[in-house]
Protein backbone atom coordinates (compact mmCIF):
# COMPACT_ATOMS: atom_id res chain seq x y z
CA UNK A 1 0.00 0.00 0.00
CA UNK A 2 1.25 3.21 -0.71
CA UNK A 3 0.75 6.76 0.93
CA UNK A 4 -2.01 7.62 -1.68
CA UNK A 5 -4.53 5.23 -0.13
CA UNK A 6 -4.91 8.23 2.23
CA UNK A 7 -4.88 12.12 1.66
CA UNK A 8 -4.36 14.95 3.96
CA UNK A 9 -7.52 16.79 3.56
CA UNK A 10 -9.80 18.60 6.38
CA UNK A 11 -12.76 16.96 5.25
CA UNK A 12 -10.82 13.53 6.68
CA UNK A 13 -10.46 12.47 10.66
CA UNK A 14 -7.18 12.58 11.99
CA UNK A 15 -4.93 9.04 12.58
CA UNK A 16 -3.68 9.11 16.18
CA UNK A 17 -1.05 6.13 16.76
CA UNK A 18 -0.40 5.82 20.74
CA UNK A 19 2.49 3.29 21.59
CA UNK A 20 4.82 2.84 23.73
CA UNK A 21 6.76 -0.14 25.83
CA UNK A 22 4.31 -3.27 27.10
CA UNK A 23 3.28 -2.09 30.69
CA UNK A 24 3.02 1.14 30.37
CA UNK A 25 -0.76 1.88 30.41
CA UNK A 26 -1.39 2.20 26.88
CA UNK A 27 -4.54 0.70 27.53
CA UNK A 28 -5.54 1.96 30.42
CA UNK A 29 -4.94 5.41 28.96
CA UNK A 30 -7.11 4.72 25.74
CA UNK A 31 -9.85 4.05 27.32
CA UNK A 32 -10.06 6.75 29.92
CA UNK A 33 -9.29 8.84 26.72
CA UNK A 34 -12.53 7.49 24.86
CA UNK A 35 -15.10 7.97 27.54
CA UNK A 36 -14.04 11.86 27.67
CA UNK A 37 -13.94 11.92 23.90
CA UNK A 38 -17.28 10.13 22.82
CA UNK A 39 -16.66 10.66 19.21
CA UNK A 40 -13.01 9.29 19.45
CA UNK A 41 -12.66 6.17 17.38
CA UNK A 42 -11.08 3.26 18.47
CA UNK A 43 -9.34 0.91 15.90
CA UNK A 44 -10.08 -3.01 17.07
CA UNK A 45 -6.42 -4.86 16.48
CA UNK A 46 -6.06 -8.33 15.65
CA UNK A 47 -3.56 -10.53 17.60
CA UNK A 48 -2.96 -14.47 17.81
CA UNK A 49 -1.98 -13.68 21.66
CA UNK A 50 -4.50 -15.53 23.91
CA UNK A 51 -7.09 -13.17 25.65
CA UNK A 52 -6.68 -12.31 29.31
CA UNK A 53 -9.21 -12.12 31.39
CA UNK A 54 -12.00 -10.10 30.97
CA UNK A 55 -10.88 -9.34 27.40
CA UNK A 56 -14.08 -9.61 24.75
CA UNK A 57 -13.57 -10.28 21.23
CA UNK A 58 -14.13 -7.39 18.53
CA UNK A 59 -13.91 -5.03 21.52
CA UNK A 60 -10.64 -5.17 23.10
CA UNK A 61 -9.19 -7.37 19.98
CA UNK A 62 -10.16 -9.99 16.92
CA UNK A 63 -8.35 -12.96 18.32
CA UNK A 64 -7.06 -14.96 15.48
CA UNK A 65 -5.04 -17.97 14.64
CA UNK A 66 -1.66 -18.02 13.41
CA UNK A 67 -3.06 -19.36 9.88
CA UNK A 68 -5.92 -16.73 9.96
CA UNK A 69 -3.07 -14.15 10.92
CA UNK A 70 -0.75 -14.93 7.64
CA UNK A 71 -3.52 -14.85 5.07
CA UNK A 72 -4.81 -11.53 6.67
CA UNK A 73 -1.10 -10.31 5.61
CA UNK A 74 -0.82 -12.39 2.54
CA UNK A 75 -4.22 -10.25 1.12
CA UNK A 76 -3.27 -6.59 2.54
CA UNK A 77 -5.54 -6.75 4.91
CA UNK A 78 -3.63 -5.14 7.54
CA UNK A 79 -2.13 -1.56 7.71
CA UNK A 80 0.43 -2.85 10.23
CA UNK A 81 1.30 -5.41 12.13
CA UNK A 82 4.33 -6.84 13.83
CA UNK A 83 5.65 -10.24 15.79
CA UNK A 84 5.69 -9.27 19.84
CA UNK A 85 6.99 -11.26 22.45
CA UNK A 86 5.99 -14.27 20.78
CA UNK A 87 2.40 -13.43 19.32
CA UNK A 88 1.29 -11.37 16.38
CA UNK A 89 -0.27 -8.00 16.56
CA UNK A 90 -1.96 -6.09 13.55
CA UNK A 91 -4.46 -3.09 12.01
CA UNK A 92 -7.70 -4.16 9.97
CA UNK A 93 -7.09 -1.94 7.07
CA UNK A 94 -10.54 -1.22 5.89
CA UNK A 95 -11.98 0.29 9.02
CA UNK A 96 -9.59 3.30 9.13
CA UNK A 97 -9.98 3.61 5.69
CA UNK A 98 -13.66 4.21 5.89
CA UNK A 99 -13.57 5.98 9.12
CA UNK A 100 -11.03 8.52 8.43
CA UNK A 101 -12.97 9.32 5.39
CA UNK A 102 -16.16 9.96 7.46
CA UNK A 103 -14.37 12.79 9.21
CA UNK A 104 -13.90 10.55 12.29
CA UNK A 105 -10.85 10.37 14.41
CA UNK A 106 -9.20 6.83 15.24
CA UNK A 107 -6.76 6.01 17.68
CA UNK A 108 -4.64 2.80 16.96
CA UNK A 109 -3.60 1.55 20.35
CA UNK A 110 -0.18 -0.31 19.06
CA UNK A 111 3.24 -1.62 19.54
CA UNK A 112 6.03 0.65 18.90
CA UNK A 113 6.80 -1.82 15.59
CA UNK A 114 4.16 -1.77 14.12
CA UNK A 115 3.58 2.23 14.56
CA UNK A 116 7.24 2.60 12.38
CA UNK A 117 5.12 0.47 10.29
CA UNK A 118 2.13 2.89 10.05
CA UNK A 119 4.87 5.91 9.71
CA UNK A 120 6.35 4.59 6.95
CA UNK A 121 2.36 4.36 5.05
CA UNK A 122 1.20 7.51 6.38
CA UNK A 123 3.34 9.22 7.71
CA UNK A 124 0.67 12.84 8.02
CA UNK A 125 -0.69 10.55 11.22
CA UNK A 126 -0.07 11.45 14.94
CA UNK A 127 2.72 9.92 16.48
CA UNK A 128 2.38 9.89 20.44
CA UNK A 129 4.62 8.00 22.11
CA UNK A 130 3.54 6.72 26.44
CA UNK A 131 6.40 7.08 28.42
CA UNK A 132 6.48 5.50 32.16
CA UNK A 133 7.87 7.58 35.01
CA UNK A 134 10.87 5.49 34.95
CA UNK A 135 12.08 1.78 34.08
CA UNK A 136 11.67 0.81 37.60
CA UNK A 137 8.28 1.50 37.70
CA UNK A 138 7.74 0.07 34.24
CA UNK A 139 8.98 -3.36 35.76
CA UNK A 140 6.43 -2.96 38.67
CA UNK A 141 3.55 -2.81 35.90
CA UNK A 142 4.46 -5.62 34.09
CA UNK A 143 4.97 -7.92 37.73
CA UNK A 144 2.15 -6.78 39.23
CA UNK A 145 0.05 -7.63 36.44
CA UNK A 146 0.96 -11.60 36.93
CA UNK A 147 0.26 -12.58 33.99
CA UNK A 148 4.50 -13.08 32.69
CA UNK A 149 7.15 -15.70 33.49
CA UNK A 150 10.36 -14.16 34.53
CA UNK A 151 12.07 -14.75 31.39
CA UNK A 152 9.17 -12.73 29.52
CA UNK A 153 9.43 -10.04 31.86
CA UNK A 154 13.01 -9.86 31.25
CA UNK A 155 12.35 -9.86 27.67
CA UNK A 156 10.20 -7.31 28.03
CA UNK A 157 12.21 -5.05 30.06
CA UNK A 158 15.25 -5.29 27.53
CA UNK A 159 12.54 -4.20 24.34
CA UNK A 160 11.30 -1.61 26.16
CA UNK A 161 15.26 0.03 26.13
CA UNK A 162 15.34 -0.76 22.47
CA UNK A 163 12.09 0.97 22.06
CA UNK A 164 12.14 4.46 24.40
CA UNK A 165 15.65 5.00 21.99
CA UNK A 166 13.12 5.17 19.27
CA UNK A 167 11.38 7.83 20.80
CA UNK A 168 12.66 10.66 18.57
CA UNK A 169 10.23 9.19 15.38
CA UNK A 170 7.96 10.61 17.44
CA UNK A 171 5.73 13.34 17.51
CA UNK A 172 4.73 13.77 21.30
CA UNK A 173 5.80 12.07 24.12
CA UNK A 174 3.00 11.66 27.26
CA UNK A 175 4.34 10.33 30.71
CA UNK A 176 2.27 8.21 32.32
CA UNK A 177 2.48 8.78 35.83
CA UNK A 178 -1.33 9.66 36.13
CA UNK A 179 -3.69 8.46 33.81
CA UNK A 180 -5.85 11.96 34.29
CA UNK A 181 -3.38 14.00 33.99
CA UNK A 182 -2.04 11.96 30.40
CA UNK A 183 -5.50 11.99 29.18
CA UNK A 184 -5.44 15.92 29.36
CA UNK A 185 -2.16 16.22 27.64
CA UNK A 186 -3.41 13.95 24.92
CA UNK A 187 -6.43 15.97 24.70
CA UNK A 188 -4.75 19.10 23.95
CA UNK A 189 -2.71 17.33 21.13
CA UNK A 190 -5.50 16.36 19.66
CA UNK A 191 -7.19 20.21 20.07
CA UNK A 192 -4.27 21.58 18.69
CA UNK A 193 -3.59 19.69 15.44
CA UNK A 194 -6.67 20.27 13.96
CA UNK A 195 -5.75 23.56 14.27
CA UNK A 196 -2.71 22.93 12.48
CA UNK A 197 -2.95 25.11 8.53
CA UNK A 198 -1.68 22.54 6.37
CA UNK A 199 -4.54 20.29 7.73
CA UNK A 200 -7.25 23.56 6.96
CA UNK A 201 -5.31 24.75 4.07
CA UNK A 202 -7.26 22.70 1.38
CA UNK A 203 -10.25 24.08 2.46
CA UNK A 204 -9.10 27.79 2.89
CA UNK A 205 -8.09 27.45 -0.72
CA UNK A 206 -11.48 26.17 -1.64
CA UNK A 207 -13.19 29.15 -0.21
CA UNK A 208 -10.83 31.59 -1.72
CA UNK A 209 -11.76 29.95 -5.54
CA UNK A 210 -15.27 30.05 -4.60
CA UNK A 211 -14.93 33.61 -4.00
CA UNK A 212 -13.15 34.52 -7.24
CA UNK A 213 -15.74 32.65 -9.24
CA UNK A 214 -18.82 34.72 -7.78
CA UNK A 215 -16.52 37.90 -8.20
Amino acid sequence: MTNNTFSNDAERGLLLVLSGPSGVGKGTVCSALRKKMEKLVYSVSATTRQPRTGEVEGVNYFFKSKEQFQEMIATNKLLEWAEYAGNFYGTPLQFVEDTLADGRDVILEIEVQGAMQVKKQFPQGVFLFLMPPSLEELRNRIVNRGTEDDETIRRRMKLAGDEIKLLEEYDYAVVNDQVEVACEKIQSIITAEHLRKDRILSKIKKWMNEVNVSC
